[in-house]
């Protein structure tokens, strides 16, 4: 999976990227929220991606920091929404926003959203409710590289393994964390389980 990428910004065309590296032209999708937060075009750029294998096609996605992308990510999880919603959400709303407009259930201000009609907006709120615990956003907030990202990519690890979301976090929470990389914590979390 592409990660990131890291070359000289050749195009912006919302909601498209054209971005150089190493003599490679790599085709983006952006939210607004990125195109806000890149420099014109011919400055170099560094940014985070996340890959969408369809059938008939392979899609990258580019954001400005972790908090976007892990927020597209957590969109694309709820039943019936796709990319272009999610990219519509990010681009649209803010993300501390569109936490409260799901915390609070206003399913009128998510429908005002270009694309996404009163159920979606439910399905939103009711699929997204219990996701955005401080952690979470805490940790999307410091990026990759940050300490106590461990933490969050121990919980993923997890549910990858087949554990529930919240089984994966309570494990996780009852074994020590700190100064510790992902496998530790991994591997503590699935002795104590």
């Amino acid at each position: 999976m592409i990660a990131r990428l890291c070359g000289t910004l050749i195009a912006k065309r919302p909601p498209h990227l054209l971005i150089d590296v190493g003599g490679v032209g790599y085709e983006l999708q952006a939210p607004m929220c990125t195109f806000y937060a890149l420099p014109e075009a011919g400055a170099e750029v560094t940014v985070l991606t996340h890959l969408l294998v369809r059938d008939d096609a392979h899609i990258l996605y580019a954001f400005a920091g972790e908090y976007d992308r892990a927020l597209f990510r957590e969109v694309l999880k709820v039943s019936g929404v796709g990319a272009k919603t999610a990219l519509a959400i990010l681009s649209g709303m803010e993300p501390g926003a569109f936490r409260e407009c799901v915390e609070t259930g206003d399913a009128e201000a998510l429908s005002r959203l270009p694309g996404i009609g009163r159920k979606t907006a439910e399905r939103l709120i009711v699929e997204m409710k219990n996701r955005f615990d401080d952690e979470f956003w805490q940790a999307a907030a410091r990026g990759p590289s940050a300490r106590g990202d461990g933490v969050r990519d121990a919980r993923e690890a997890l549910v990858a393994l087949g554990y529930r979301p919240a089984d994966a976090k309570r494990m996780v929470k009852a074994v020590e964390t700190a100064g510790r990389d992902t496998e530790q914590i991994i591997r503590d979390a699935l002795k104590s389980a």
